[in-house]
Formats: structure tokens, sequence, C-alpha cells
């Protein structure tokens, strides 16, 4: 797959910190319930912390209590690339930023929560940069 943004190995890890680093590049997970955003309500962007590329916003982020941001939907359907992933011994969907490929997260559909979409974006706030709108 190629993306946009395109840097080699030693250069995401001078870029990033060791905890971003294996969230984005290495598809980690932070542990549930403290990431800076699982409860934010300040309104704004959500960004992709890799590569500043705009991925949701604050109007479609909900209370989901699984521990981390969740979201019904992307910014645009081409902000974000779901990929299938069966590590784990599970079936997913991983979502990961459209233009630098970093791993986000994963989505879940048919979970019940009262959103438009049904779905849950489960993301990891160490993947995430929120860009306050103006006041």
């Amino acid at each position: 797959m190629s993306y946009d943004v395109e840097k080699p190995d030693e250069q995401w890890r001078a870029e990033l910190t060791p905890a971003e680093y294996a969230v984005l590049r290495k598809a980690g997970t932070e542990p549930a319930f403290v990431g800076e955003y699982t409860d934010t309500k300040t309104t704004g962007a959500y960004d992709c912390r890799a590569c500043g590329a705009e991925l949701f916003r604050s109007d479609t982020k909900f209370e989901s209590h699984c521990g981390w941001p969740s979201f019904y939907d992307p910014r645009d359907t081409d902000a974000v690339e779901l990929i299938e992933d069966r590590t784990l011994g599970m079936a997913r969907v991983e979502v990961r930023c459209a233009k630098c490929g970093s791993h986000l997260g994963h989505v879940f559909e048919g979970e019940g929560y009262a959103t438009p979409t049904d779905q849950r974006y489960c993301i990891n706030s160490i993947s995430l940069r929120l860009t306050p709108d103006e006041a």
C-alpha cells in the first residue's frame, strides 16, 4: 500500500514518542481508560498524531464506556482506511489513517449504540491530536 506520507522507520521513531510509535506504527493498543481524549467534550477536529490529517470531528464522538474515544463516523470515508485484522484470534476491522497508514484502532458494527451509523470507531487517544474549534 502506498500513502501520501511515507517515511523510513527511523524517521517515524525519531518523530514519535516510544508509546506513540508502538501504537501508530506497530498497531499496539494503549490501556483502556487512560487516554487523553477518552472523556473529552471539547468541540473540534481529531487529527492523526503522525501526519496531521483530519480524521474525526467531535460531533461524531459519543460515550461508549469502552475505555477509548469512540466515534460513529470519520470526517469523510477517504480519511481512514479499513483493513481486515485477524490477529489475536479475532476477526476485526482495523482503522488506519488513509494519508500515512498509521494504526488508529478498530471499528465495530451492530453493538446497539444509539448512533446514526450503528458503528463504533474505537480509537486510541495516542493516535489522535485534538485541534479545538475557534470560539
